[in-house]
């Protein structure tokens, strides 16, 4: 999710009506490959294992090939890592996340942004 001065962009796909990919699950596909397991992906996140490991699931039951792979258990060889797919995935979706980034200072934006007020005006009273 990026915020380029008051335009927030949050690109998400859906399969189905069940989200495949947004902005966390990109960094937590980040998160697993940079820490080598899905509850050190979680920790470094600041979620638990549980919400991490249900957000694999769902990437995984959404793309045609699973995006993380796991091997049970600690040591050597253990823990989960992306697939040849989760990289690709990952890599076409952060390509998305800058396209809407580049295209955001488009002259559309600079015509919304100079009609915006810097803040909003106060509710309006029904005195009814």
């Amino acid at each position: 999710m990026s915020r380029i001065g008051r335009l927030k962009i949050k690109a998400q796909l859906y399969c189905g009506d069940e989200l495949a990919m947004g902005p966390g699950k990109a960094d937590l596909l980040d998160a697993i490959a940079r820490e080598g397991s899905i509850s050190g992906a979680g920790r470094a996140m600041g979620m638990s294992y549980r919400r991490s490991w249900l957000l694999v699931d769902s990437m995984n039951r959404c793309f045609v090939e699973r995006l993380v792979e796991t091997v049970a258990g600690g040591g050597a060889g253990r823990g989960a890592s992306l697939t040849p797919t989760g990289v690709a995935v990952l890599a076409a979706y952060r390509t998305l996340e800058a396209a809407l980034a580049e295209s955001a200072g488009s002259g559309a934006m600079a015509e919304l942004d100079a009609l915006l007020r810097a803040a909003p005006l106060p509710p309006v009273r029904d005195d009814g």
